[in-house]
């Protein structure tokens, strides 16, 4: 009696150990596979990280600026995931920053020099070309000045210093105050090669880092004239019909602009290096679809297609 009691007593303790150890197991793989399931929550898959955390910079051109920022509004709604941030400062300085590796877009207002794209190939940098839109340049006064139209060769002159009142070109006896964009800007540029062709800006210009800032300082000097992007074109300037030597002026309407009568027309460009990838593609791709395309139209420019 004795020897089977103590014998039920040891199968007891044993089947408690054996039902305790299994426990004890049990609750260690309910943890390990818990911590599984919380790491696999919290380090998503390479795709998806690089998915989430794009980001790029879009850097360059005062007069593809506000085209930009409204496209990168308009791309990061649909996709808040993505951080696009949009800088001015002019072509001259946004293609500076893609030579350097510095940025992904570079925007500009006109093409890039020969002696640009070789330092970029010297660096490792292979400039593709996009065209995202098209812009007119408008030639701008004071609202209250009574002049209206003014010849390509009257403008050159008043540019380069041989007429520097108003009276010499049909307007009152004022004194002309000639603003020009800053030598980084691709409007500068542009105006220069089409107006100035081989002569040099009057020494006497008052230079302006931003279009915004040649605004503003029309807009409060009668006697000022200035270039601008077609975008920019409000209430407090006016604008002036033109003759590029045709004997027609041109005012500078979107119509104008659109038929290619209007002579300061050109062409809006990004540059990446090489084909684009990642998030830089499919903000590109977004601007020249059919959405992006009315995006252009508007904040002022023109669909590259």
């Amino acid at each position: 009696m004795f020897k089977r009691t103590k014998l039920y007593k040891t199968l007891i303790l044993i089947t408690v150990f054996l039902v305790v150890g299994f426990t004890f197991a049990g609750i260690g793989c309910v943890d390990k596979n818990s911590e599984d399931v919380s790491t696999t929550e919290k380090t998503p898959s390479a795709s998806e990280g690089a998915s989430a955390k794009q980001s790029i910079i879009v850097k360059g051109s005062d007069t593809v600026l506000p085209l930009s920022q409204a496209e990168a509004e308009e791309f990061m709604l649909k996709n808040p995931e993505q951080s696009i941030t949009v800088i001015g400062g002019g072509s001259g300085v946004g293609i500076a920053a893609l030579i350097d590796g510095e940025v992904e877009i570079a925007m500009a207002s006109r093409s890039m020099k020969d002696s640009e794209i070789e330092e970029a190939k010297q660096n490792g940098i292979n400039p593709l070309e996009t065209v995202i839109g098209w812009d007119g340049i408008a030639v701008v006064v004071n609202p209250e000045n009574p002049v209206s139209q003014l010849t390509f060769t009257q403008l050159k002159a008043i540019y380069d210093g041989n007429v520097s009142n108003w009276k010499d070109v049909g307007g009152e006896d004022r004194q002309i105050t000639v603003i020009s964009r800053d030598s980084s800007s691709g409007t500068y540029e542009y105006f220069k090669e089409e107006i100035l062709v081989e002569s040099e800006y009057r020494q006497d210009a008052l230079v302006q880092p931003a279009t915004g800032a040649i605004v503003q300082e029309i807009a409060q000097n009668k006697g000022a004239i200035g270039y601008i992007g077609y975008a920019y074109l409000d209430t407090s300037t006016k604008a002036l019909a033109l003759d590029g030597g045709e004997g027609v002026f041109v005012p500078a309407t979107e119509e104008m602009i659109l038929s290619g009568e209007y002579p300061l027309a050109r062409q809006l460009y990004y540059y990446t290096n090489g084909e684009p990838q990642g998030l830089a593609k499919e903000f590109i791709e977004y601007i020249m679809s059919g959405e992006g395309q009315a995006i252009v139209s508007d904040v002022g420019y023109f669909p590259a297609k």
